[in-house]
């Protein structure tokens, strides 16, 4: 009895399947989305949908056209001639976020360059160059605000920038060394100071070069050892970095050189000293010990 009953049920699914695949198919032959199929047919899921279509082939109108390559093509080369996300989308009649999306791994041009016509828009140059040297001031401006540093002000600005970019110690991992990590030069050059500040020799200091395996790790090692001012032979082996061809990186190029690992020899008793000055500013006083 169980099996005969079992098999009515099967029988009575298989029927209903067949006809919500009636119902599919002529919803896809009146130029239905499979979304809309599925809101229709209450399914849900763009799979279930999927599965009731198999062997169905879209109709034309819902193919995918080349015409979106053809313009993505096209944006990559305006791109590449200096144009702006704005005159794009206007020369090809689409948006600037279908720019955005086709030309997000491309640089950015220099403004100044084109006109959307291609000729040289000279009245731009004079203004530009203003902002720059207005820019420049500035920053000079705020750099005499602030030096000449004393050996507190540079154990601090040291302190708080191995905080952000140092490893450091964690409860559950107990590493009480001093290790410092960045690509930017001005950061390396104030951790050296910092050292110095901190009183840690030379021949406490370890130098090494972490890169990906597409640039040139030896100049590299070249560029890092001139910054901090020892010979390259100083230098550990290099940590060279799996380059996955799936990521669009900007950190790339002839200005790209990695990034330099500082490490401190026997560093336990500067790295608390490190995050007590780095915790300081925050704390106004380190909590009683006990």
């Amino acid at each position: 009895m169980a099996d005969i009953v079992d098999r009515a049920v099967g029988e009575r699914a298989a029927v209903d399947r067949e006809d919500l695949r009636r119902q599919a198919v002529q919803l896809r032959s009146e130029g239905r989305s499979r979304r809309e199929i599925g809101d229709l047919l209450n399914l849900g899921r763009d799979s279930a949908v999927g599965r009731l279509l198999v062997g169905t082939a879209p109709l034309p109108a819902l193919r995918r056209s080349r015409a979106r390559d053809d313009q993505r093509a096209r944006a990559r080369e305006l791109r590449a001639q200096g144009w702006t996300y704005r005159q794009i989308a206007a020369e090809l009649g689409v948006s600037t976020s279908s720019c955005s999306l086709w030309l997000r791994d491309m640089p950015h041009p220099i403004f100044e360059r084109h006109r959307a016509d291609g000729r040289w828009h000279a009245s731009w140059a004079p203004a530009l160059r203003r902002r720059e040297a207005a820019r420049q001031q500035r920053k000079l401006d705020a750099a005499r605000e602030v030096l000449p540093l004393s050996r507190r002000d540079i154990l601090l600005a040291g302190a708080v920038a191995y905080w952000c970019e140092g490893s450091k110690d964690k409860k559950y991992d107990r590493r009480e060394g001093v290790q410092f990590v960045n690509s930017d030069p001005h950061l390396v050059v104030l951790f050296l100071r910092f050292l110095d500040a901190a009183g840690v020799s030379e021949d406490r200091r370890r130098y090494r070069v972490s890169i990906h395996a597409t640039a040139d790790a030896a100049a590299a090692v070249r560029y890092w050892a001139a910054v901090v001012g020892v010979a390259p032979e100083h230098f550990a082996s290099s940590t060279i970095k799996r380059h996955s061809p799936k990521t669009n990186r900007a950190n790339c190029g002839d200005d790209y050189h990695g990034c330099l690992i500082i490490r401190v020899a026997r560093g336990a008793e500067l790295y608390r000293r490190i995050e007590g000055w780095a915790k300081a500013p925050a704390l106004g006083e380190w909590p009683a010990v006990g």
